[in-house]
């Protein structure tokens, strides 16, 4: 039986990864955080000492494309999928703002876009994937009978990004997440590969005003009136 794949794309702190694993548990699908995958990648350069304030050989970073195992694990203890980079759990390393700041020009690399890409392709060839990114309903599945678009003020954004960040004992100031969202948005709508727009066909969810639970009920909403039209069986 051949299940649809559900595609969500949008702008930073938009809550993709979250409604994305919401929708995973309802319908009991596979989720996969298509950008946890670069900044794993964008780690392992950092650990490696080839990406340093944002500097870098583009020569060394895609020799390294094969050096970079990522993968997903289920903790069956917090109940989440968790990115593993060469076996190690890297999860919490992964979201801190050095990598946040330093992601999108490695993300923008076409070597590495292309390796990411065919990774998540074939995790989709089943069906029943949820993902999240900014190039899913464009590049990665053009076809997905589902797209979902996210959004949200830049200011409930920044301030869901401060939250997050202090949560994790990192000090910033609201004005320093603005720029940093205003650059991270910049650099994704303008990079030459596969840049973060909404498909032609995707549904526009702002969730500026929304709670997680009606977040979820209107995204799940719309995924059963398309499961419908499509004839699918969820």
């Amino acid at each position: 039986m051949k299940y649809p794949t559900i595609a969500i794309d949008g702008y930073s702190s938009c809550g993709k990864s979250t409604l994305a694993k919401d929708i995973a548990n309802a319908l009991n699908y596979v989720y996969v955080d298509s950008g946890a995958m670069y900044r794993a990648f964008t780690l392992h350069l950092i650990n490696k000492g080839l990406l340093k304030d944002g500097a870098y050989l583009k020569s060394q970073v895609i020799e390294e494309l094969n050096s970079a195992e990522i993968s997903f694990r289920f903790n069956t203890e917090t109940q989440k999928s968790e990115t593993y980079l060469n076996g190690i759990n890297v999860e919490k390393d992964i979201r801190s703002s050095a990598i946040s700041r330093q992601v999108s020009p490695i993300s923008a690399i076409g070597e590495v876009r292309t390796k990411m890409v065919a990774i998540q392709q074939q995790m989709g060839l089943e069906g029943r994937v949820v993902m999240d990114g900014r190039d899913i309903g464009t590049v990665v599945f053009p076809n997905a009978e589902v797209k979902l678009f996210m959004t949200a003020s830049n200011d409930i954004r920044a301030q869901r990004r401060i939250i997050e960040l202090h949560d994790k004992g990192e000090q910033i100031t609201l004005d320093d997440v603005k720029k940093s969202l205003a650059q991270r948005d910049y650099q994704d709508m303008h990079r030459e590969i596969s840049p973060l727009q909404k498909a032609v066909d995707a549904i526009e969810i702002d969730n500026s005003e929304l709670t997680r639970d009606e977040q979820l009920k209107l995204a799940l909403s719309i995924i059963h009136q398309r499961i419908e039209t499509l004839q699918f069986t969820s």
